[in-house]
C-alpha cells in the first residue's frame, strides 16, 4: 500500500509569508523615515528587515512549507527592503551632493541587487549547480546591512545627522559602487547554512555566541559594522587568495616529488 503524503496545514504556508510581508513593511517604513530625514531609524528598519528575512526561510524549512510562490515573494520583498530602501537612504543622506553621479550609483546598486536576486533564484532551481555552502556574489541583505551599520556607526561618532559630509559621502559612494559590483560578481561568500560545525561542538558554539553578545554589548555601533565589513572582504580574500593557493599546493607537491625522484 502506498503511504499517503502528509497534508501540510494551510497555516504553515501563511506564517513564512507573513514574516516576508513584515520584512517588506519594515523596508517601506525605512523609506518613509529616510524621506523624513530620520536616517538612523531607516538604518534600523533595514536591520529589522534582515531579521525577518532570515526567519521566514528558517520557518519555511522547519515546517516543510517551502513553495515557489514564497520564493518569488521573498525576492520581491528583498528588492524593496535591501535594494530600494538603502539606495534611497544613502542618496538622501550623503550621495545627493554628487548630483547625477549619486543618482546613477544608487540606481546601479538597485539594479545589481535585482540581477543578483534573479540569478540566485535560477541557481536555486538548478540543484546540479547550486552549492548551499556558498553564495555566488555578495548577498543583497549583507550589502544592505553593511550600509545600515555604517549609518549607525556614524551615529556613534556623532556625525549621523551630518548631511553631505565630503569624507563620509566619498566613502559611501565608493562603498555603494563596490557593493553593487560584488553582488553581480562570481566571488564566493560563505552562506552559514552548514550547521554541522555548531552541532558537533555545541559547548564551544555556545561560548562563541556569549562572547559575540558581549562584544556587541560593549560597542553596539562598531562591532556590527566591523562584522559586515569583514564579511564583505571575506569573499574576495577567499576567492582570489585562498582558493588559488589551495589549488596550487597539490601542484607544488607534485613538482617537489618529481625533483626528489
Amino acid at each position: 500500500m502506498k503511504r499517503e503524503k502528509r497534508r501540510i496545514p494551510i497555516g504553515y504556508y501563511i506564517i513564512p509569508n507573513l514574516l516576508t510581508t513584515a520584512s517588506m513593511f519594515s523596508g517601506f517604513l525605512g523609506m518613509l523615515w529616510a524621506i523624513g530625514g530620520k536616517f538612523y531609524l531607516a538604518a534600523l528598519a533595514i536591520l529589522v528587515s534582515c531579521v525577518f528575512d532570515g526567519l521566514d526561510g528558517k520557518v519555511a524549512r522547519l515546517t516543510k512549507a517551502s513553495s515557489d510562490f514564497g520564493i518569488q515573494m521573498d525576492s520581491l520583498a528583498d528588492l524593496i527592503a535591501f535594494g530600494a530602501t538603502p539606495a534611497l537612504t544613502l542618496y538622501l543622506w550623503q550621495l545627493h551632493i554628487f548630483g547625477r553621479l549619486g543618482i546613477a550609483i544608487c540606481f546601479l546598486f538597485l539594479a545589481c541587487g535585482a540581477l543578483r536576486l534573479a540569478r540566485f533564484n535560477l541557481m536555486a532551481m538548478r540543484k546540479d549547480v547550486y552549492d548551499p555552502h556558498f553564495f555566488m556574489g555578495l548577498p543583497i541583505p549583507a550589502a544592505a546591512c553593511f550600509l545600515a551599520t555604517f549609518i549607525i556607526f556614524c551615529r556613534g561618532l556623532g556625525v549621523d545627522e551630518v548631511v553631505g559630509h565630503k569624507i563620509i559621502a566619498a566613502f559611501c559612494l565608493a562603498s555603494v559602487f563596490a557593493l553593487a559590483l560584488l553582488m553581480v560578481s562570481r566571488v564566493k561568500y560563505y552562506s552559514f547554512k552548514d550547521m554541522g560545525v555548531f552541532r558537533a561542538r555545541p559547548f564551544t558554539s555556545s561560548v562563541a555566541v556569549v562572547l559575540l553578545f558581549v562584544l556587541v554589548g560593549s560597542a553596539p555601533t562598531l562591532i556590527p559594522f566591523l562584522f559586515f565589513f569583514c564579511y564583505v572582504l571575506s569573499g574576495p580574500i577567499y576567492s582570489y587568495l585562498y582558493l588559488p593557493l589551495h589549488h596550487s599546493r597539490p601542484l607544488l607537491r607534485g613538482l617537489a616529488r618529481r625533483k626528489s625522484s
